[in-house]
C-alpha cells in the first residue's frame, strides 16, 4: 500500500486514500460517539447509562483512529499547499515524504478498527477440555493443556475457576470445565477451540517410542441472562452425592447437581459443597452451551465457509501439534511453527494468539475488498 501511494502525485495520494475509507461511515460513527457523550453528560440513569457507557467505550478507540487518520490527511494537504510558497517549499518537501510514509499505517489501523466486532469478544469464557484418542496419554496431555491455560490466564491477570473436573488414576483428566474471568477473554481464547495433537514418549512407555494422542478443547463465550431463557419444563434437575476435585474427597451430603436440558440432551453437573451454588453454576454452564449452539447456528446460516472464522470453526478440526522431541509447536491453520514448546506449555501463548488474530483480521479485510496484500 505504501509503495502504491508513494508513486502517485500529491493530490492523488490523498484522494486515493480517502476513497478507501468510507467517509460517510466515519461521519456516522463520529456523530454517534458525540451523541453518546452528550447523553451521558445529561445524566442518563440505571440501565440506560450502562448501555450508553458500553457503546461509548466500544466506539472510543474507533473514533481515536478516525481522528488520527484525518489528522494525517489534513497535515498532508496543508504540506502540499505549502509547496506553492517559495519560503515554505523546502519545509514542505521534507514533511511530505514523512507524512506519506505514516499514512498507510494509519489507514490500515483505521480499517482494522472498522472491522465488524464479535459481540461476544469482551465476555468471560467457559473452557472445556477432554481427552481424545490415545488412552491414558491423552488424559495426561489434557491435564497439561489445563495447566497451560491456567498459567496463561494468570499471566494476563484473569480469574480461573475449575467448575467440574474428573481425574484418572494416573493423574490425567477425563474431563474439565473451567470458568475464565476477565476483560476480552473470549476474544483471545476462542482460537483454542479444536483438536490439539501431541507427539511424545509417554511416561507410561518403557520402550522409548513416540506416541501420538490428542485432546479436544472448546472455548465458549459466557451467556448473559438476556441471551438465553430456559423454561422450567425443559430441564430435569437431579441431586447426587458429590466428590471433591479429582474424586479424592467424598462428601456425605447430596450436594452435587446435574441438570439435563431435555430438548437438546445437554447434561451439565457441578460438585461444589453448596447445593444452591451448584444449581447456579450448572445453570450458567447450561446457558453458555445453549448460547454457543445458537451462535453456531447463526454463523452457519450466515456463511457456511466464511474464511474469517478461524477462531470459531469446526471443533473436530486438528488445529495444533505439540512435538516434544523436537520442542516444536505447529498451528496448522496459519502454518505457524515455533521452536519454543517449553515456554508455550508454561502459558506463553501470546505469540501464537496474536498471529491468529492478525490472520483473522487480514482475511476479513480481504473479504471486504479492503485488504489487498495486507
Amino acid at each position: 500500500m505504501q509503495e502504491r501511494i508513494a508513486g502517485l502525485d500529491h493530490g492523488a495520494a490523498i484522494s486515493d486514500t480517502a476513497a478507501m475509507v468510507p467517509e460517510e461511515r466515519l461521519a456516522q460513527i463520529t456523530q454517534r460517539f458525540e451523541y453518546l457523550e452528550a447523553a451521558m453528560a445529561d445524566g442518563a440513569s440505571g440501565a440506560d447509562i450502562a448501555r450508553l457507557a458500553k457503546e461509548y467505550a466500544d466506539l472510543k478507540p474507533v473514533v481515536e483512529q478516525i481522528a488520527a487518520w484525518r489528522g494525517l490527511v489534513a497535515d498532508l494537504a496543508e504540506a502540499q499547499v505549502m509547496l506553492d510558497d517559495p519560503d515554505m517549499r523546502e519545509l514542505a518537501e521534507e514533511e511530505i515524504p514523512v507524512l506519506k510514509a505514516r499514512l498507510p499505517e494509519a489507514e490500515h489501523a483505521l480499517q482494522l478498527a472498522l472491522l465488524p466486532k464479535d459481540a461476544a469478544d469482551a465476555r468471560p469464557a467457559m473452557l472445556e477440555i477432554r481427552p481424545g484418542t490415545g488412552g491414558d496419554e491423552a488424559a495426561l496431555f489434557a491435564g497439561d493443556l489445563l495447566r497451560m491455560y491456567q498459567r496463561y490466564a494468570e499471566a494476563r491477570g484473569w480469574g480461573f475457576d475449575i467448575i467440574e473436573q474428573q481425574d484418572t488414576e494416573l493423574g490425567g483428566i477425563k474431563e474439565v470445565v473451567a470458568h475464565i474471568r476477565g476483560d476480552g477473554v473470549f476474544a483471545r481464547m476462542k482460537y483454542e477451540s479444536g483438536v490439539h495433537r501431541v507427539q511424545r514418549v509417554p511416561a507410561t512407555e518403557s520402550g522409548g517410542r513416540i506416541h501420538t494422542s490428542a485432546a479436544t478443547v472448546a472455548v465458549l463465550p459466557e451467556a448473559e441472562d438476556v441471551d438465553i431463557q430456559i423454561d422450567a419444563g425443559d430441564i430435569r434437575i437431579d441431586t447426587m452425592r458429590s466428590s471433591g476435585a479429582g474424586g479424592q474427597h467424598v462428601n456425605t451430603t447430596d450436594s452435587a447437581v446435574r441438570i439435563t436440558h431435555l430438548p437438546s440432551g445437554i447434561v451439565v453437573t457441578s460438585s461444589e459443597k453448596s447445593q444452591h451454588r451448584n444449581r447456579e453454576i450448572a445453570m450458567q454452564v447450561l446457558k453458555t452451551r445453549l448460547y454457543d449452539l445458537e451462535r453456531q447456528r447463526v454463523d452457519s446460516e450466515r456463511s457456511a465457509n466464511r474464511a474469517a472464522q478461524v477462531g470459531s470453526g469446526d471443533r473436530s478440526e486438528r488445529i495444533r501439534t505439540y512435538n516434544f522431541p523436537q520442542g516444536r509447536m505447529t498451528d496448522h491453520r496459519i502454518n505457524l511453527t515455533l521452536y519454543k514448546l517449553d515456554q508455550i506449555m508454561q502459558g506463553d501463548l501470546d505469540e501464537v494468539i496474536d498471529a491468529l488474530i492478525a490472520d483473522g483480521q487480514a482475511r476479513m479485510l480481504a473479504e471486504m475488498g479492503q485488504g489487498g496484500g495486507q
